[in-house]
């Protein structure tokens, strides 16, 4: 079999602006509810924000006006070392289903840090800088984002302060390694450094921590610098979302130069970033009620599939209501579909989805049905997926991505029993090459499925806030 050419990018396919969705969603009438101020309950104001974020970064936070904002030229100029990235037809993959779909995947682990994270750590690195900080403190989960804003922190002389969720920080040695080549400083979350952390460890939290434990304790540590630092977070927020469109805008620029518009648009759910990203040009299309682009005659606007783990499975068992995006409790009150910020996860291998909430955007946007479906799927059943992924196309995939990877070759599989020749796009945003145990893991056996329990999930429910 003779294969064509599968890599599609051009230098022009690399956009000079963000896409904000949320002033879509605003045009078409479903802007998402406001984040709120714990203390007073009221919206939350840009002089809310400013303490805790960059001032700009405040800014997109609260804006549903301007449908395109424009990338920084310094920003710009870094992202052209790697993008635009690759759209990947998946051509083996194909043959081996035996599936008449043809099957596209953007690949984003082609940078060091190995994930789609650098494209908005290098933003928010940027508008930190501009603002004369002398650093900014995070999280990190799988350890992805923090690699990439390490990155961007030595591309801008920034200092790096990474809290790491503890079963990760433990799983994924090398990622401290690379994170620490770059000048961050790394913390195992929850830890005895801050106030939050020692409070967690006399609670009994485990040491695995989450996402939720590890943003408490990065934001302690930006309040406390005296306005020298600022929080950034990796995904979630609606800023990420922003800066992550520039994956949805390439694709949607790719595919249209081959003449293809997708039927089904797919990516993992963890917080949001992964998915946002790929979903976002076409999710206007979506607000706007009818497909665009030179192949869109005769199609509708793409079905669009989150796909997240069973252990933290905020979509598809969550609850649709007001919470905390952090453990301590002192972030703002966000309108999303959560587990409760209580909520500690199994320290299952995809630590980047390990959150137990999702993206405001991304919530409302599940809620009035414009994303379709969600679907939880069982870790060994989504390194199944990644084996058989890496294979037959030669690129060894995250965990976080691989969700996305099982629930596109379930959607091949069903054009194969129904002989229908769907269109299918879903987003690789990283490689696996820091995730070896967990491959080592699965191939000697020595994985497991966990589930929460009804009474599990009840216990974190009762800590959602009364609003």
């Amino acid at each position: 079999m003779t294969v064509p050419y599968k890599y599609y990018l051009k230098e022009n396919e690399l956009p000079e602006a963000y896409l904000n969705l949320r002033a879509f969603m605003r045009e078409a009438s479903i802007d998402h509810d406001p984040l709120l101020n714990p203390g007073s309950g009221q919206p939350v104001e840009l002089a809310d924000l400013e303490p805790v974020f960059c001032s700009e970064l405040a800014r997109q936070e609260l804006d549903n006006v301007n449908q395109y904002i424009d990338i920084p030229g310094a920003v710009l100029d870094f992202y052209r070392m790697c993008r635009p990235s690759p759209l990947i037809r998946a051509y083996y993959l194909e043959r081996v289903l035996g599936t008449p779909a043809k099957i596209y995947y953007k690949y984003e682990g082609n940078n060091t840090s190995g994930s789609h994270k650098l494209n908005s750590a290098i933003a928010q690195a940027y508008y930190a800088k501009a603002q004369g900080l002398k650093g900014v403190t995070t999280e990190t989960g799988a350890g992805q984002w923090g690699t990439a804003l390490a990155m961007a922190g030595a591309f801008f002389d920034l200092g790096v302060e990474v809290y790491m969720v503890g079963a990760s920080y433990r799983q994924k040695p090398y990622r401290k390694a690379v994170m620490e080549t770059y000048g961050a400083s790394i913390v195992a979350s929850p830890s005895d450094s801050t106030q939050v952390g020692r409070k967690m460890l006399a609670d009994g939290v485990s040491l695995d921590g989450s996402l939720g434990c590890a943003i408490s304790e990065a934001i302690e540590v930006a309040l406390a610098s005296g306005g020298s630092k600022r929080y950034v977070l990796g995904s979630v927020l609606n800023q990420v979302l922003l800066h992550q469109s520039i994956i949805g805008l390439e694709a949607k620029a790719a595919l249209d130069d081959l003449g293809e518009y997708p039927d089904v648009v797919i990516g993992c759910a963890g917080g949001g970033s992964n998915l946002g990203g790929i979903i976002s040009a076409y999710m206007v299309d979506r607000l706007q009620g009818q497909a665009t682009g030179p192949a869109a005659a005769g199609h509708q606007p793409p079905r669009f599939i989150a796909v997240e783990p069973a252990s933290c499975p905020s979509l598809t068992r969550g609850r649709y209501a007001y919470d905390f995006c952090d453990t301590g409790c002192v972030t703002p009150l966000a309108r999303m579909y959560t587990l409760g910020h209580d909520f500690m996860p199994s320290p299952n291998h995809a630590g980047g989805l390990r959150f137990h909430g999702m993206s405001p955007i991304l919530s409302k946007l599940y809620h009035e049905g414009y994303l379709d479906e969600a679907r939880a799927v069982e870790q060994t059943a989504v390194f199944e997926a990644a084996e058989a992924f890496a294979r037959a196309e030669g690129t060894l995939p995250a965990p976080e991505s691989s969700h996305a990877i099982k629930v596109a070759i379930d959607e091949a599989l069903a054009c194969k029993e129904s002989g229908e020749a769907k269109t299918i796009l879903f987003n690789l945003t990283g490689n696996g090459y820091f995730d070896l145990a967990a491959y080592a893991a699965y191939n000697e056996g020595g994985m497991g499925d966990y589930i929460p329990t009804e009474a599990d999930l009840e216990r974190s429910f009762q800590t959602i806030p009364q609003v």
